[in-house]
């Protein structure tokens, strides 16, 4: 038989109570958990993975939910999201506003400059700058418009855009957003012209020099914005995070930035988030401003 001292006794529970109170301490340092939801777009995989590193800097357990953007909507009318740093408002998500509006706030657009068209490289751009020229000048492009995958509205409103202008000369060539891509990468190594559905933010555009043709028709619409909304009473619950999420602002190039390093073989979008959240302390600094107060 093996005898236990009062001394081991003793010792096993100061340890244990160690352990406990380790833990109780871990658990207090958090300041709460964040459940932010997202659609699994390049562009939203990279805005909330920054805005989730910023969050568990400043001592917050963040949880993400990938969601279609019904879902996403539904969750933060709900509570059951915290907030989302994801609505393309006014036109793409507008509908889904409408349905949850008395059960969320709209903290305004955390990216401006959203857009819709037709982009060349900018070597191209010198040669035609307009839809309106590109029928006078289709042989420039072997006759098509690389396209993307045929469902996608962009291309829907790129059919219209054909009508619109009367492109009788070119084609509208449906294909995926990497077969876009690619052949954009392939011309310009190849120093060709070529002309692309696009849209912005994308990273592309931190890749490449390119440049949207003129819309004077304004077939494809005006620019939108995307805005963080956030479940009523997350400022009364949280209001530190709250204002994390209300100062959160950024362009098109930085999150470009961001969506491009996310492009990199293995890439983990959420340490490259967190890198670029090192390397960025300047701006992650002014979205942190006032809220030692809150």
């Amino acid at each position: 038989m093996i005898s236990i001292s009062s001394r081991h006794i003793a010792l096993a529970a100061a340890l244990a109570a160690a352990g406990t109170a380790g833990a109780a301490q871990a658990q207090d340092a958090s300041k709460g958990t964040i459940d932010l939801a997202y659609v699994e777009w390049a562009s939203e995989v990279a805005s909330t993975n920054v805005v989730r590193a910023v969050l568990e800097q400043q001592g917050f357990d963040v949880n993400m939910n990938s969601l279609s953007a019904a879902v996403m909507w539904q969750a933060v009318g709900t509570g059951d999201a915290d907030a989302i740093v994801a609505a393309w408002l006014p036109t793409t998500h507008g509908d889904y506003l409408e349905r949850v509006q008395d059960d969320v706030e709209d903290l305004g657009p955390n990216l401006e400059g959203t857009k819709l068209g037709w982009v060349v490289p900018s070597y191209t751009h010198d040669k035609v700058s307009s839809i309106a020229d590109l029928n006078d000048n289709a042989d420039l492009f072997g006759g098509q418009i690389v396209g993307i995958d045929p469902g996608a509205g962009l291309m829907a409103q790129s059919e219209e855009a054909m009508d619109t202008y009367e492109l009788d000369n070119l084609s509208l060539q449906s294909s995926s957003g990497a077969a876009m891509t690619s052949a954009l990468g392939n011309a310009i190594q190849n120093e060709e012209d070529i002309v692309v559905t696009g849209w912005t933010p994308h990273w592309m555009f931190a890749r490449w020099d390119l440049e949207y043709l003129d819309d004077p028709e304004k077939a494809f619409g005006d620019a939108e914005n995307i805005d963080t909304i956030v479940h009523n009473g997350l400022k009364e619950e949280m209001p530190e995070a709250y204002a994390i999420l209300d100062n959160f602002h950024w362009t098109p190039e930085q999150m470009g930035e961001v969506m491009l390093m996310n492009q990199e073989e293995g890439a983990d979008p959420y340490e490259n988030a967190k890198q670029w959240v090192e390397e960025n302390q300047d701006t992650v600094n002014e979205w942190l401003e006032g809220t030692s107060e809150s």
